[in-house]
Formats: structure tokens, C-alpha cells, sequence
């Protein structure tokens, strides 16, 4: 297992972290999955067993009890592992159970401390954009946690890129703690966050955590063009992420599983090493609803794929350009810098 450094910290992370929507199955998480304590104990044991470091969680997981499952799952293990987990979606029907609030943050920090089972978090996450609270206001209650020992490190989740930037700006000028991480959507069946959160990862040094990198399992090759689907996901049902172009989709799903066969590896281990040699990514949240499925998830770690195998894949998901990227493209050419390139390299090269 590879590790790396978590944005401008000192934070070292397995490029391979357990995602933990799985656990509980409450409400509509059951249709992710409903892992109790024993198999997340076993999941748990077998990602350390594997090198696995960062284990991530949310208190809106199945009402809480994906938070309170891991808790026991790790009973015995805290100082071998990293914690992180998430607030800001709703948890109550009262004005202040969502958002980032100094009130909701800190209390849904205390919330998840105690459902966890431990006296620290050690990366705290806000799960989504609040935009009434003051992002300073967010910040300062986010820095006090930290101060207070309750948290060690922070971060955001499904910011747009103006949004990030401007929170890391405030905290340069007021001296708060800085994101050192980001957790998106990233995947090759949609690859919009190469417009700004991936050139931010690079310029800001604010690292990528990838929630669900194989798209709810689309890309886990057993869905194809033509066929029905007996079980599990396809294309209906659990909506994130949506799907916005089902022939490129397909085209993808296609080329990984020639690749896949090639190698003698599945679809899905092709998927996450294609993410794990993207720039900007630190580490890569897997999940399972088995543990047939986390095994061979976590072979991805190990498998290293070929300057033509991923000039295959970059060219069948390649995202259109938008503006400004395509004027940029033909008029700035001269000029781009290193995060830049994820997005337009290919295009230059298409140029020659």
C-alpha cells in the first residue's frame, strides 16, 4: 500500500480508504447496503490487514449508525487507524439541524465523537455547501474544534471551485485552519472535476478524496450495453451519481473491460488505478456490500497500468470542453501551467 501526504499537512494516507456507507442500512441507505457490526469488523480487519489507514464515515450514514457501527468495528484498533466523517445535511426537522453553523457544527462534532466511540476525529469534514452561514463564521467553528483537541485536521466535500478557494482564502487571512483535503465525486464515467477541483488540488495543494469511484458500480463491468441487469444497480435506483450520457458510458464500461480482460484483473481494479495515477488524489474511498467485493477492490492498489492503457481511457471519457476551457485551449496554449494539464494535456496532444 502506497501512502501520501493529505494536502499541506503532515498526514499521511492509504491511497485506498474504506467508505463506510455500507454500514447500517437505515431509511434509504439500505438500498447501499446494511453491514452490521461482525462483517464491518471483518471489512475493518481485512483493509488494516491490506495497509489500509483512512476510514470514512458521516453522521448522516444511516441516521448515525454508520458512524456507531465503525465505532465497534474499531474497538481495540483506534491508534492504527484515521478516522474521518462528515456534517451539514439534515438530521432533524428542527431551523438548525443542517448547515454549517457554528451551533450545528460543533454540536454534530460532539454528536459523532460520541457515536464513534473516541475522544478525537481526526479528519472532520463539512459534507456539503451551506451557502446562508458566513463561510467565516464555518471556518472559526471549524478552527476551534481543532484548538479544543476534538479535531485534528479539516476538510470540505462537494465544494464548486470558487467556493473552495474562497474558503481557503479566509482562512489565510484570518489564520484559521486551511482545508487539506477535498472530497468529490471523480470517476471515468464523469470527469467534471477536472474543470476546477482537480487544478485546485494541484495549485492549492488542498488533496482529493474520491467518494464513489466506481459510480454506484457502473463501472464495475457486469453492467454492458443491451443487457439486464438481475440485481444491483443499473442506471436506476440509487441516483448519485446520474448519468448524463449513456453511450459514453458504455464506451467506457467497453474499453475497461478489454483492458480488464488483458490483464487478467477486473473491471472495477482498472477503474480505481486509472484514479489513483490522476493528479491531485490522494487516496481513493472504496466501499463493498461483500467481502468478495472489498477484496477485490483492494487489489487496485497493486495494479499499474500502462502509458497506453490510460491514453485509452483518457480518450473514451475525455469530458467536452466548456468554456472558458476550449478559448483557453486555442488562445493560451503558450502559457499553461502544471494545473492546467489534466484537463487540456490531451488536447494539446491531440494538436501535436
Amino acid at each position: 500500500m502506497e501512502y501520501r501526504r493529505l494536502g499541506r499537512s503532515g498526514l499521511m494516507v492509504s491511497t485506498l480508504s474504506l467508505g463506510t456507507m455500507t454500514f447500517g442500512g437505515k431509511g434509504g441507505f439500505k438500498a447501499v447496503g446494511s453491514t452490521d457490526v461482525k462483517a464491518a469488523t471483518r471489512q475493518v480487519d481485512m483493509c488494516l490487514d491490506a495497509g489500509v489507514n483512512l476510514f470514512d464515515t458521516a453522521n448522516i450514514y444511516s441516521a448515525g449508525e454508520s458512524e456507531e457501527i465503525l465505532g465497534k468495528a474499531i474497538a481495540g484498533k483506534r491508534d492504527r487507524l484515521l478516522l474521518a466523517t462528515k456534517a451539514r445535511m439534515r438530521i432533524g426537522e428542527g431551523p438548525n439541524d443542517s448547515g454549517l453553523s457554528r451551533h450545528h457544527l460543533i454540536r454534530e462534532c460532539e454528536a459523532s465523537l460520541r457515536r464513534l466511540g473516541t475522544d478525537y476525529i481526526d479528519l472532520y469534514q463539512v459534507h456539503e455547501w451551506d451557502g446562508l452561514t458566513p463561510l467565516e463564521e464555518t471556518l472559526e467553528a471549524l478552527d476551534t474544534l481543532v484548538k479544543s483537541g476534538k479535531v485534528r485536521y479539516v476538510g470540505c466535500s462537494n465544494y464548486a471551485g470558487w467556493q473552495l478557494m474562497k474558503a481557503l482564502g479566509i482562512s489565510e487571512r484570518l489564520g484559521y485552519e486551511r482545508f487539506v483535503s477535498q472530497q468529490i465525486y471523480y470517476s471515468l464515467e464523469s470527469r467534471d472535476a477536472e474543470y476546477e477541483n482537480v487544478p485546485i488540488a494541484i495549485d492549492q495543494d488542498c488533496s482529493i478524496l474520491v467518494w464513489s469511484p466506481l459510480a454506484g458500480g457502473l463501472l464495475s463491468g457486469k453492467y454492458r450495453r443491451g443487457q439486464d441487469a438481475k440485481e444491483g444497480r443499473h442506471l436506476a435506483g440509487w441516483n448519485e451519481p446520474p448519468v448524463r450520457d449513456e453511450e459514453r458510458l458504455y464506451d467506457t464500461i467497453e474499453t475497461l473491460v478489454e483492458i480488464a480482460g488483458d490483464r487478467g484483473v477486473s473491471a472495477a481494479q482498472v477503474a480505481l488505478a486509472w484514479l489513483l495515477g490522476r493528479p491531485g488524489v490522494a487516496s481513493v474511498i472504496i466501499g463493498a456490500r461483500t467481502d468478495e467485493q472489498l477484496a477485490d477492490n483492494l487489489k487496485a492498489a497493486d495494479l499499474e497500468l500502462t502509458a497506453e492503457e490510460r491514453a485509452r481511457l483518457d480518450e473514451v471519457s475525455a469530458p467536452p470542453l466548456i468554456y472558458p476551457f476550449w478559448h483557453q485551449l486555442k488562445t493560451a496554449s503558450d502559457r499553461l501551467g502544471p494545473a492546467d494539464m489534466p484537463l487540456l494535456a490531451s488536447h494539446l496532444e491531440k494538436r501535436g
